[in-house]
């Protein structure tokens, strides 16, 4: 590949494999049929979702650091997580990641790992594992929830990671690619998700040449679409028209991705590889 390349896969819920640079980005992996009590629809992620570079972790909740689809991850490729993950995630994230290449990094911080260069930003999100089991003191905080703005050759990307529409974006400089939460796996959003609306606002402050809706339509309580409907289809199926509506009345110059999971989009540069 080219250093003018960039390509976009997106697997499902916030799992997307950004290509830059000649480097295989792969962000927050969830690559299995369930998690916990969420059933996922639509087609596994292929085994081409485990050819990476380098894995970057945003936040500690199992739908984005998640044991079983990075121990299927070959354990050379480094991981990038939030600063203090090792101590806020329990022995089995300690055993998983204690043999493998762990950079943790917190937000104003700035490195480059397999040729990418990596910028963290805060995230407006709890940072905890497991948010209502106990609460953190000052003593032992949480890890922070981050976001990232990648950049390798002439191609950047930015992911933010969840959060909610407290965040400041302003150090974000502009990207070709911005890869948005827009949604989650319901019954309710909550105030640390940004809404289809809120993140087709977060896209044109950063300032983004295209960008692709992530963390929605994939994962859902299993029997909840039966009991709520409204609800399934209110924060499941409605959040990508919304988000490319949104976009398209606020920022109608910023390309609008719709891929579907697993279909690579290529933006610029060769097509690389498969």
């Amino acid at each position: 590949m080219g250093d003018g390349t960039l390509a976009v896969t997106w697997w499902g819920h916030a799992t997307t494999t950004v290509e830059l640079g000649g480097a295989r980005v792969l962000v927050d992996p969830v690559l299995t049929r369930s998690l916990l009590h969420l059933r996922r629809s639509g087609p596994l992620p292929t085994s081409r979702a485990l050819d990476a570079d380098v894995v970057l972790v945003s936040h500690l909740h199992h739908d984005h650091l998640h044991h079983r689809s990075l121990r299927r991850l070959d354990p050379a490729v480094p991981v990038v997580a939030p600063r203090g993950v090792l101590g806020g995630a329990g022995r089995w994230t300690r055993r998983l990641l204690g043999g493998r290449e762990l950079v943790e990094v917190a937000p104003g911080e700035l490195v480059e790992v397999a040729g990418v260069r990596i910028e963290v930003h805060a995230a407006d999100h709890p940072g905890t594992r497991d948010p209502l089991r106990g609460r953190r003191t000052r003593a032992r905080p949480a890890p922070p929830a981050i976001g990232f703005r990648l950049s390798a050759g002439a191609a950047s990307a930015w992911y933010p990671g969840d959060t909610g529409p407290g965040v400041d974006l302003t150090a974000v400089a502009p990207v070709d690619l911005a890869l948005v939460p827009i949604g989650g796996w319901g019954p309710t959003l909550g105030a640390a998700h940004l809404d289809p609306e809120q993140a087709a606002t977060a896209v044109g402050t950063v300032g983004a040449g295209a960008a692709l809706g992530v963390h929605h339509g994939t994962f859902w309580p299993v029997g909840l679409r039966a009991v709520m409907p409204a609800r399934h289809r209110a924060l499941f199926v409605e959040p990508g028209p919304r988000f490319a509506a949104a976009l398209g009345r606020r920022t109608p110059g910023v390309r609008v991705l719709t891929p579907e999971p697993g279909e690579r989009v290529v933006l610029s540069g060769s097509v690389g590889r498969a």
